[in-house]
């Protein structure tokens, strides 16, 4: 699982800009949903501004899934250590349901690992060195996991697939040559990813904000990312860490301070 097979690696300058606008959006989205008054009358933030940071987080995911880490299953670790610290403060965001319900960084890492599987078990398959009932066996794990999981976790199962597809995606837009034949077969490639990113949202402006946000990863992919120039001001590392867990507790505690937890 940590050998990787050896990929054109492509300029990742994107994600430093990407980190900055995915944490800004993320905390629109859950400081007009959460904290704000619906009187304010800023649901409109949430269907806009907020669709965009699911898809970005995932696209970053499975870019550095891809091209920069050797160790897809330490990453996913990563995130879930994230998510556990962030998983009390998270559950107490008021919803419409009482369901348990993992948040977004069990589903980004459900998501490496089921794309990291999958793209693994291709690669032994086609070098023979597993045969076919063996990868049908794996195949039915990961499907089977990712049928269970779906219930558990936030976006469920579409968000679960958005990972492993976008990686499929990338992976062939970056491998393109300048044959038609093979820009086409790597245009088709990218449409599952963009099908699923519609089926997350059912407002027709939060399905165009997400699958927006795709589109323009997948062109990066395609080799657009070559032109993104290095971003001045990197996310300190610790910030990027600990913001996801931080703005949930600090939501929960105004919740809590404005009366809206007793």
């Amino acid at each position: 699982m940590t050998q990787k097979v050896a990929l054109k690696a492509p300029s990742s300058h994107w994600t430093g800009w990407a980190q900055w606008l995915a944490l800004f959006t993320m905390t629109v989205d859950h400081v007009t949903r959460y904290a704000l008054p619906d009187g304010w009358g800023l649901d409109w933030a949430g269907s806009s501004i907020g669709r965009i940071a699911f898809p970005l987080f995932a696209a970053m995911v499975a870019w550095h899934g891809l091209f920069n880490t050797r160790d897809p299953l330490r990453y996913a670790r990563r995130m879930l250590i994230i998510g556990l610290i962030a998983q009390l403060p998270y559950m107490l965001m008021p919803r419409e349901s009482d369901a348990f319900i993992l948040n977004i960084c069990f589903t980004l890492a459900t998501g490496l690992v089921l794309g990291s599987l999958v793209r693994l078990g291709w690669q032994h398959y086609q070098q023979q060195s597993i045969h076919f009932g063996w990868l049908l066996a794996g195949t039915t794990a990961v499907v089977t996991l990712w049928y269970l999981l779906g219930f558990w976790v936030e976006y469920g199962h579409n968000g679960l697939l958005l990972i492993p597809l976008l990686m499929y995606a990338m992976q062939a837009l970056n491998e393109t040559s300048r044959d038609f034949s093979a820009q086409l077969w790597a245009g088709l490639a990218a449409f599952p990813a963009l099908w699923i990113a519609g089926q997350m949202n059912t407002s027709d402006m939060a399905k165009s904000f997400t699958v927006g946000t795709c589109i323009v990863v997948l062109v990066l992919a395609a080799g657009a990312a070559q032109r993104v120039p290095a971003i001045q001001w990197a996310m300190p590392r610790r910030l990027w860490l600990t913001w996801y867990p931080g703005h949930f507790a600090l939501i929960a505690l105004w919740l809590l301070i404005s009366g809206q937890l007793l």
